[in-house]
């Protein structure tokens, strides 16, 4: 007993000199037995061998309540090196709640053939992990489903829409076909362009009159603009689609359109599987705060402070109460706040894009149905006075459990970010758009309850005229992480994030996968 009391009399004053959660390490002495060699025959206490025992005490700050910045937190207290006593873990997001921006809005598709492949096989190992776990099946929807794509054509009403569409029958959807078929649009709107202009002036010189000139520019308004179709396929993805027929429980699809039906269908490398993002995001956020994580909402980042090179201070505005805050002692920022990063940290470059979704109320076969299709050269949406789009749309329809249909449309780049997820705009129109363009080729949807129209923007880490990897990883600023730029995977990806910045965190390295192509050193941050 004698003894335990002299080696307490020289560990303890160590502790309360070298760091300020002495209460912390004290206990942490107390019930551990001490290893002689921390101590030596003369009584002094080894600090290297100290050091290298004992967990240094963190405050990791979170930036951002969506997908990313959830399962991060999740993934820190899950780890084995978190040790509550000394580990403070706060998560601060902007707006009033979790999941405002893309990551409640988002269709929650998770696939095998998702990118990038260095994390889509983790994170899809994961969400099978973490619905088993805590029964996300009842949780947040999560369950396997088919995915395919259909490509129909809408016939019109006229004996002249008749013939156009006809000619625009029976196409393939390969890439090779695309641009054959982009050849025939471009030969038919030629055609439908000189049926416009007088006959007299068809065929004349290039150099028209003003008033043929006129009506020619008139047609190409009315003809629309093409159709920017969200990233979810890479070319990888599609090459693992192969033809097949149209399932006859996919009932929801009017059968009389589709052309052509491929599925997603190479064992093994094309699972499907979806979550209800919303409700996911908020229930990592919730298990995180019984874990012991602090949630701040309302609370707009505004400046990571720095000292000697590593991190130190988070600046905040209280949206509340329009007051500067600043959380002290920080040893560790990660910055997951999508397409609000580059605010913080420009040197990231990501961007926002905008999209639009719709969420119908019908209870139909679990499928994911990627579209290609074509319109009559005549028809226009019921409440558009002019026709937006030519003749090929391709929005995105995945069913849901709890009787919901979710639809995606196409990207809008015309809108720039707004301060806050809160701010977003929606554009009814382009909702109304998709509503549409899917009852085209849905009977059941077109007569069902529209509940929910809505727009987001997709995080997209760019470099020089294109999109690139996501960043995920340390940057050259001690303390200071970013896991950003997941694009329209994000909720695919969270997971494998998560996981691996908590080892990045407490392991200093990525151990469950190889993602050296994410670093965000190498692109300069």
């Amino acid at each position: 007993m004698a003894s335990k009391l002299m080696l307490m009399a020289v560990i303890v004053p160590y502790l309360i000199i070298h760091t300020h959660h002495a209460y912390a390490y004290a206990s942490l002495a107390l019930s551990r037995p001490v290893s002689p060699r921390i101590v030596s025959s003369f009584g002094h206490v080894n600090e290297e061998a100290m050091d290298s025992r004992m967990p240094r005490p963190r405050h990791i700050v979170i930036i951002g309540g969506g997908i990313i910045g959830t399962t991060t937190a999740y993934y820190l207290t899950r780890h084995p090196s978190f040790n509550p006593l000394i580990h403070h873990i706060t998560l601060v997001e902007a707006t009033t709640s979790i999941a405002a921006g893309a990551s409640g809005k988002a269709g929650g598709l998770l696939g095998l053939w998702a990118y990038p492949m260095c994390l889509v096989p983790l994170s899809y190992r994961l969400h099978a992990e973490l619905a088993a776990e805590h029964d996300g099946a009842t949780r947040w929807g999560y369950r396997l489903l088919e995915c395919g794509q259909i490509a129909a054509t809408v016939k019109g009403k006229g004996k002249d829409s008749k013939s156009k569409a006809k000619s625009r029958a029976k196409r393939s959807t390969s890439s090779k076909a695309k641009r054959a078929n982009h050849r025939e649009d471009m030969q038919l709107s030629q055609q439908e362009q000189q049926e416009n202009i007088p006959p007299e002036q068809r065929n004349s010189s290039p150099a028209l009159p003003p008033e043929a000139q006129n009506v020619r520019q008139e047609h190409l308004k009315h003809e629309g603009k093409d159709w920017q179709k969200l990233p979810k396929q890479d070319e990888a993805a599609a090459t693992l689609m192969h033809q097949s027929i149209l399932p006859e429980d996919l009932d929801w699809i009017d059968s009389e359109l589709v052309e052509e039906y491929a599925e997603m269908g190479l064992v093994g490398y094309t699972e499907t599987a979806q979550v209800h993002p919303y409700q996911f995001t908020t229930s990592m956020a919730n298990l995180a705060n019984s874990a012991g994580v602090e949630i701040r909402l309302n609370a707009k980042v505004t400046k990571i402070g720095l000292s000697r090179g590593s991190v130190k201070t988070v600046e905040y505005i209280d949206r509340i109460t329009e007051s500067p805050r600043t959380m002290l002692g920080v040893t560790d920022v990660v910055v997951a706040a999508g397409p609000w990063t580059s605010s913080l940290l420009p040197q990231t470059k990501v961007e926002g894009l905008r999209a639009h979704s719709v969420i119908f109320e019908a209870d139909v076969t679990p499928y994911a149905v990627f579209t290609n299709i074509s319109l009559p050269a005549n028809w226009m949406p019921p409440h558009r006075q002019r026709r937006v789009h030519n003749g090929q749309v391709d929005p995105e329809i995945y069913a849901r459990p709890g009787r919901e249909v979710y639809a995606c449309g196409e990207c809008d780049p015309s809108v720039p970010l707004p301060e806050t997820a809160d701010l977003v705009e929606v554009d009814e129109a382009q909702c109304d758009d998709m509503v549409a363009y899917i009852g085209t080729v849905s009977t059941i949807l077109k007569a069902a309850p529209v509940t929910a129209k809505q727009a987001c923007y997709m995080p997209r880490h760019m470099r020089p005229g294109q999109e690139s990897t996501p960043i995920v990883g340390g940057t050259a600023v001690e303390g200071l992480w970013v896991a950003a730029g997941h694009t329209c995977w994000g909720i695919q990806n969270g997971p494998a994030t998560g996981k691996l910045m908590s080892e990045f965190i407490f392991e200093g390295a990525a151990r469950s996968a190889d993602i050296a192509e994410l670093d965000p050193r190498q692109f300069g941050i």
